[in-house]
């Protein structure tokens, strides 16, 4: 019995004193992430943390199945892209070449109809569902403003404020995009269950429209935008609008704050490699998917087209890099999630993994905005094609860590 007392004194009362402080002080968030993140022996967010989420489901239409080239898989992958696939934990490596399969490899017990997250690459989803709804109709234009959806965006620089700023990161929102802090707001959306209040506190601190800053609050009120207009979830006009035409062999999973709460749009769609491919391919197809047209392809040019020429990086969804001569276009999530998009040789190389590859700082005097893994995942792909050389590329050059 005094053992029991001691136990009490000593560990349970100090315990339940802590968490009934984290819910005074409104930070009741970092309970799931202990029991998500750290109780899995993790530090951040990973590649299968969906499972421990509320989901909702992208439900898919009649398959499409990808053809496989007639060459398919005859080329093994290099010894230098192998290399980084084991220091950076790839589970998925895939080329698509003119529109069929032209390897892909898998690692650590994944395969072809594995479920991953797919992180910030959702962002380009929820972009791409945007440009959809003002083809529609159901937003205006991408000069509409977030406050005749959202009353608390009508007052001061918020007011100013539109959906095209919150699809190319020129938000002025007082967001902290810091993915490691227990304490920031990102942590915050990423693990708590108040999504759509949280969102609608951020303030405008910044006039909008005026220069790039990555930030994850302003893809999840672009998705609040969507849902709004078009009167559906956020999964339900993707289903409708992407995953059935374009021939999705699965469904995917879109993760919530809560049960039947709102999608956590800047990250967390669960599906596989081959199925993330298809944007590519999409994309490459200026919109058209077969014969169907899935978006405009004025609105795709313009996702992959710079907004800001102070930032020739981001469009409005997605990533740009001007690479061996070449324009690329590319989705990218938190761990080095990629589809890239090279239009000049019809290419699409896919990347699903564990940890992304080093990224310069800003205060770095030799500031790149991408990821070093992303000058190996194209360089070895086209050596692997015959064409580049065993010793050409940045990627040889570049540390991964």
């Amino acid at each position: 019995m005094k053992f029991l007392k001691k136990l009490l004194k000593w560990f349970v009362l100090p315990v339940a004193v802590i968490i009934a402080l984290m819910y005074i002080f409104d930070v009741d968030y970092l309970i799931k992430a202990v029991r998500v993140v750290y109780l899995h022996g993790k530090t951040t967010a990973y590649l299968d943390d969906y499972t421990h989420f509320d989901n909702r489901t992208i439900h898919h239409g009649t398959p499409q199945p990808w053809a496989n080239a007639k060459d398919y898989n005859n080329v093994k992958g290099t010894e230098r892209l192998e290399q980084v696939n084991k220091e950076l934990g790839t589970v998925a490596y895939l080329i698509i070449k003119n529109d069929s399969i032209w390897h892909e490899s898998y690692y650590d017990g994944y395969g072809p109809e594995s479920k991953t997250n797919s992180f910030s690459m959702a962002k380009s989803i929820t972009s791409a569902a945007m440009f959809k709804a003002i083809e529609e109709g159901k937003i205006k234009s991408l000069d509409q403003k977030v406050g005749d959806f959202f009353p608390e965006f009508k007052k001061g620089l918020a007011a100013k404020l539109t959906v095209g700023d919150l699809s190319s990161m020129a938000t002025g929102l007082d967001w902290n995009e810091e993915y490691s802090s227990a304490f920031s707001i990102t942590t915050r959306a990423y693990f708590g269950n108040h999504l759509e209040q949280t969102m609608l506190n951020v303030p405008v601190v910044k006039e909008p429209g005026k220069e790039f800053v990555y930030v994850s609050g302003a893809t999840e009120l672009l998705a609040m935008v969507v849902t709004k207009a078009t009167g559906q979830t956020l999964s339900d006009y993707v289903s409708d609008k992407f995953w059935k035409p374009m021939g999705m062999e699965q469904d995917a999973l879109w993760q919530l704050d809560k049960k039947d709460g709102i999608e956590k749009a800047y990250c967390c769609v669960g599906s596989n490699a081959r199925d993330f491919a298809r944007f590519g391919k999409l994309f490459l197809h200026h919109g058209m998917w077969n014969t169907t047209k899935v978006l405009d392809s004025a609105d795709v040019a313009r996702m992959v087209t710079p907004r800001f020429a102070k930032s020739p990086e981001y469009g409005y969804g997605w990533w740009i890099n001007n690479y061996l001569g070449k324009k690329m276009y590319y989705m990218r999530g938190h761990l080095g999630q990629f589809v890239i998009c090279i239009p000049a040789d019809n290419l699409v190389i896919v990347r699903l993994g564990h940890t992304k590859g080093y990224q310069t700082k800003r205060t770095e005097p030799n500031y790149d905005p991408h990821s070093n893994d992303f000058y190996v995942y194209v360089d070895e792909a086209y050596k692997m094609l015959g064409k580049m050389k065993p010793g050409e590329g940045e990627g040889n050059k570049r540390k991964m860590k």
